[in-house]
């Protein structure tokens, strides 16, 4: 990744809180380096992100369809939600949002008394 990193990577901080959780650690057999691992995730967080098809991934992230495989394993194995289960320890209410949107609804459709109105006929339409 040559010292760059994307806008939307993840930060130290976070890095911090989940690295101990995640499989492939120094000693370990078959674990790759934590660079990698960092770049694994910051790649499906991109993914995530923009909802591109995995072909679609920056190279700086690595090979997708090695990336893709990894998600699934990961997916497979229950690190996923390790992963997120560390980070709802302590949440970050900085990106909490609460939807206080109702909808009013018409008194048949709430089963008031009269029953149900057919649907495909309008009043003035």
């Amino acid at each position: 990744m040559e010292n760059a990193q994307h806008r939307h990577d993840i930060s130290d901080e976070m890095w911090e809180k989940i690295s101990s959780t995640l499989p492939g650690q120094a000693g370990s057999w078959g674990g790759s380096n934590a660079n990698d691992t960092r770049l694994f995730i910051n790649g499906v967080f991109w993914i995530l992100r923009t909802g591109a098809p995995w072909r679609d991934m920056p190279p700086s992230y690595g090979k997708w369809n090695s990336i893709a495989k990894r998600y699934g394993r990961w997916c497979e194995n229950g690190t996923w939600s390790k992963v997120l289960e560390k980070l709802t320890e302590s949440p970050d209410y900085e990106w909490l949002m609460i939807d206080a949107s109702h909808v009013k609804v018409h008194p048949h459709a709430a089963g008031a008394a009269g029953g149900n109105q057919d649907m495909g006929r309008t009043k003035g339409g």
